[in-house]
């Protein structure tokens, strides 16, 4: 399938690894140049450089903490500079910490805040005004499945990431007329290390080993295993695309079957 992204910006947010470098590295496969960002300098460029050479597309690195205020729009900026445009943009974050209720902190509260939230509306905010001007953008969000079915454990990314969602609902509709597109990707259980670092938090607070704690994650999943980044990055790009122009305000699943709701 043609997705005609050949010679779109595409700016993946923390894409040094996990599910942001799947979608950079399947839309550099489609054509895309890339504006990466992500806190480790060092990782980051490195995976900027191997994609780059990879699919011969240039990729700008931007080491930058989204976390904090004003990083989002000045990794959007230099992205612009670089580029002159940003036409496709996915936002993502590493995992708020876990824990229940009590056990959070009003900082800790602020901090995921932050990161979680804040940064989307900041990078939001830095991308639109040049694609309401050229009618034409993308913008896709990483939340989770935990929106639509709370996961035990996850009080922080279970409110946090349903505020993104109903963020983006609304924006989708102010935007729609200018030919943009505000989706939702709700990963499952996928094979990356927010995984390992979940299945080690339960396995402390269980009192099992972190190896089982990765078996009851995967056994509630129907297709009884993990996802690969690569199978969410494939939605990723296909909602990027021309193709996907009729599609907005969505939130879509990569769980394996594990969300039960009809809809």
């Amino acid at each position: 399938m043609e997705l005609g992204l050949k010679g779109r910006i595409a700016l993946v947010a923390a894409s040094s690894k996990g599910l942001g470098k799947a979608v950079a590295e399947e839309l550099a496969a489609e054509g895309a140049s890339l504006v990466l960002c992500s806190r480790g300098e060092a990782t980051l460029r490195a995976t900027a450089d191997a994609i780059g050479k990879r699919h011969n597309v240039p990729v700008l690195a931007v080491a930058a903490d989204v976390g904090k205020a004003g990083e989002a729009e000045r990794v959007t900026r230099e992205g612009i500079a670089r580029f002159g445009k940003i036409d496709i943009l996915l936002t993502n974050s590493g995992g708020p910490p876990a824990g229940p209720f009590e056990s959070l902190t009003r900082e800790t509260w602020d901090s995921a805040a932050a990161l979680v939230l804040s940064s989307v509306v900041e990078f939001c905010r830095a991308v639109l005004p040049g694609m309401k001007e050229r009618r034409w953008g993308r913008i896709l969000n990483v939340t989770s499945i935990a929106v639509k079915q709370p996961v035990d454990n996850l009080m922080l990314s279970n409110s946090l990431r349903s505020a993104v969602t109903g963020f983006a609902r609304t924006l989708a509709n102010e935007v729609a007329p200018f030919g943009v597109t505000v989706n939702n990707l709700m990963p499952g259980f996928t094979r990356t290390d927010r995984m390992v670092e979940l299945s080690e938090v339960t396995a402390v607070k269980e009192g099992i080993t972190a190896e089982q704690a990765l078996k009851r994650f995967t056994g509630s999943v129907p297709m009884g295993r993990m996802g690969e980044p690569r199978e969410f990055a494939a939605l990723a790009a296909f909602l990027a695309s021309e193709r996907a122009s009729y599609i907005t305000g969505q939130s879509m699943a990569v769980d394996g079957g594990w969300i039960r709701g009809l809809l």
